[in-house]
């Protein structure tokens, strides 16, 4: 079993985001076993720290951000494509600003801040997820593959298809990810655009900073006042995105990757099923069960019981900031009888209940609130949208908004086979048991 690494000194980086244009400066720290790779916003009142891992992706266009609430940190990805190629498993980066600096548009600044710092083990074993089941995703034309390999480590294939753009073609290239590999074949390769994306980008007034001799801007020639540093530059770039995204998932993956014209969007969803197979995985090995918290530890926790007890197992907890949790939908439910005997739909009502049910369980995290009850106070940008009936799995969401001694307010998402059913920001009270 390998072991777990952290840098062993202090790193510094400073320069601007390639979208907003913000001056940023970074400090890279040691961290100690099993904390993770760790962003803390210094720049808001109270540093804000948001780990690294895919549940707390934030959606964003062509690039990759993490948040925590309304604090976001963005374009991770070049920064973190460097920490997993160096084996990195614990680290905390400081930001004191929204964007992560872009120095040359590539991961190679990133890659040798880090190599300088230098890695040192740490006497726990790794954690790491081997892909033992295909795994397949597609969006439109685009698709990504995980697949299990004999190889032990981590194996990209990505095939980049401009077909019909002469100045990028199409580029195939596949590599074993390895410190010495990305060093040489991936952090160099930089961010391109095509020339007429460019101008729309700037239009918008992102990237307005920075011109074709900063990244790559390609036209039907090639790059513009620019030249290629690898012929091509531009499928191993992608790669070097790929790895960025898939750190999120918080473990060294073992099997092989195949994408297709994929982009971030795309990696970030295999991302987040990848790290959710093994947050089950290790739930099972540890618990003999997926569940977090089953109902018999839900019971000890929530004072509801039959029939408005409307969480049936947690299955994942992120301190106190998140929580999701399952509520299996049959026939027998009580509400079916009146609601309504010829069409069964679960009341959006109880819904509603559900996710304030899971957002108690949040609340209960901290020390402070044990034995507190969640009153509901009141409920804003409510959306009941797709009906819910008998043989429906809710998943359930909440994530936490603000949280003091007396109150606290969770934005919640309801879900069916990853669509949205419903979604609300709930506020609490928060109680003594015996004052209700």
């Amino acid at each position: 079993m390998k072991l777990q690494k952290t840098i062993k000194s202090e790193g510094k980086i400073a320069g601007k985001g390639l979208f907003g244009g913000k001056e940023t400066k970074v400090i890279f720290r040691p961290a100690p076993v099993d904390t993770g790779v760790t962003f803390v916003r210094t720049d808001v009142p109270e540093p804000v720290r948001i780990s690294a891992v895919a549940s707390n992706l934030a959606e964003r266009s062509r690039r990759t951000s993490i948040k925590k609430g309304s604090v976001s940190i963005e374009t991770i990805e070049h920064c973190m494509a460097a920490v997993n190629a160096m084996e990195i498993d614990n680290v905390t980066i400081e930001v004191n600003g929204p964007e992560l600096p872009a120095p040359d548009c590539s991961s190679a600044d990133y890659f040798k801040l880090l190599k300088r710092a230098g890695v040192v083990e740490q006497n726990v074993s790794r954690r790491d997820f081997v892909i033992t089941k295909p795994l397949a995703l597609t969006a439109g034309d685009a698709s990504i593959y995980a697949l299990p390999y004999a190889d032990d480590g981590l194996n990209i294939t990505y095939d980049l298809d401009y077909g019909g753009h002469t100045g990028i073609g199409r580029q195939i290239f596949s590599c074993r990810l390895t410190p010495e590999n990305f060093e040489r074949h991936l952090a160099p390769a930089r961010t391109f655009l095509l020339e007429a994306e460019a101008k729309q980008f700037q239009a918008r007034g992102m990237g307005t900073h920075i011109g074709p001799r900063d990244l790559l801007v390609i036209n039907s020639d090639g790059p513009i006042k620019n030249s290629y540093r690898f012929p091509n530059e531009c499928v191993r770039h992608k790669i070097v995105d790929l790895v960025g995204d898939l750190a999120l998932v918080a473990r060294a993956l073992k099997g092989r990757i195949v994408a297709y014209k994929s982009g971030h969007a795309l990696n970030q969803q295999l991302a987040r099923k990848l790290y959710e197979a093994a947050e089950q995985q290790e739930r099972i090995q540890k618990y003999g069960t997926d569940a977090i918290l089953d109902i018999r530890r839900i019971a000890k926790i929530l004072p509801h019981r039959y029939p408005f007890l409307l969480v049936d197992k947690v299955i994942e907890i992120v301190g106190d900031t998140r929580i999701t949790g399952i509520k299996n939908v049959t026939f027998n439910e009580q509400f079916f009888q009146g609601h309504f005997p010829g069409t069964p739909i679960m009341p959006g009502v109880l819904i509603v209940e559900s996710m304030a049910q899971l957002s108690g369980l949040l609340f209960a995290q901290r020390l402070e609130h044990t034995g507190k009850l969640a009153v509901l106070l009141s409920m804003d940008n409510v959306k009941l949208r797709k009906a819910v009936v008998p043989g429906d799995q809710l998943v359930l969401t909440a994530e936490t908004v603000r949280l003091r001694k007396r109150t606290a307010q969770c934005r919640c998402k309801a879900l069916v086979s990853d669509t949205v059913v419903a979604e609300a920001e709930i506020r609490f009270m928060l109680v003594d048991d015996e004052t209700v």
